[in-house]
């Protein structure tokens, strides 16, 4: 018995030696899936945010997308009165010039002027040549403000040019605005994208940390229900070390009376079915397996323990 006392001991602290190793690889295990947890937790709410910005980048965006839309209607509406209104102010003109033939020549002077000073800008003249230049650039201007003069002279012409200068520049602004409210719904949708971008970029992280997560936190599981396991089988143990000790201090104190009974009378007198049932347990025992207190009390009884 005392063979077997031993041999249980040694066994119980191996197993108490492994289900404590299990232990603490399962607590390392849980601080790793913990920050795991944290991590992915930490990227979520910065996905979120990033979301949340890019959502309300789009709003903006939506916004002056709109007003670009209202703005061009506007550009649309001032056009068609800058049109009207120049085409008055031809008709206007036209009606005051003499002939058709003035008319032309007018049109002839302005268009000269501009290649005249487009020859200025792109040649390299001799200096009294680009002062015989600068002369007539300077003529033909004055004859053209002189004819536009006389126009602008007369009350209904002054009116009209008023009208028509009024009408391009509203035109001129609404094209401003156009362009603005473009420019920065541009600049909003750029910047929604940025945030897309970058919240499919961390959540990938997230993902990737979710499943370091699982896969650490099913090997923190394991490594709990080893641990778990062998802690049943230490107590199994436990239970079987204290009755060996309990019927060994029960045999010596016979044994120094002499009046201990043979433990195969006991065997004998019992059922031989029950005598094999214990005999069967006492493997399992022997087999390190899992015993419950009735398998103990029979050892117990057969005189196995």
């Amino acid at each position: 018995m005392t063979e077997y006392l031993e041999e249980l001991e040694e066994r119980r602290n191996k197993l108490n030696a492994d289900a404590d190793a299990h232990r603490k690889k399962r607590d390392r295990l849980n601080q790793e899936t913990k920050r795991f947890a944290e991590t992915r937790d930490r990227h979520n709410a910065q996905v979120k945010k990033l979301l949340q910005d890019a959502s309300r980048f789009r709003e903006k965006r939506d916004e002056f997308n709109s007003k670009v839309q209202q703005e061009k209607a506007n550009r649309d509406l001032l056009t068609k009165v800058f049109s009207e209104e120049k085409a008055k102010l031809d008709k206007i003109k036209k009606s005051k010039t003499s002939s058709s033939e003035e008319e032309r020549n007018l049109v002839r002077l302005k268009r000269e002027v501009k290649d005249l000073e487009f020859k200025q800008q792109t040649s390299v003249l001799e200096a009294d040549k680009e002062r015989d230049l600068v002369e007539r650039i300077s003529k033909i201007k004055s004859s053209i403000d002189k004819k536009e003069k006389e126009f602008e002279a007369n009350e209904e012409m002054r009116e009209i040019i008023q009208k028509v200068r009024e009408a391009k520049k509203n035109m001129d602004d609404s094209h401003h605005m156009v362009n603005e409210y473009a420019d920065l719904a541009q600049k909003e949708h750029d910047q929604m994208i940025e945030r897309f971008g970058e919240s499919d970029k961390v959540r990938k992280e997230a993902d990737a940390a979710q499943e370091s997560f699982v896969a650490s936190k099913v090997k923190a599981d394991e490594e709990h229900w080893k641990h778990i396991e062998l802690i049943h089988l230490v107590h199994d143990l436990d239970r079987l070390i204290i009755a060996l000790r309990q019927r060994k201090r029960a045999q010596e104190k016979k044994v120094q009376k002499t009046t201990a009974p043979s433990p195969q009378s006991t065997t004998q007198s019992s059922p031989v079915s029950a005598k094999l049932e214990a005999e069967k347990i006492y493997e399992k025992f022997m087999r390190g397996e899992k015993l419950s207190t009735e398998d103990l009390m029979l050892l117990q009884k057969y005189g196995l323990l």
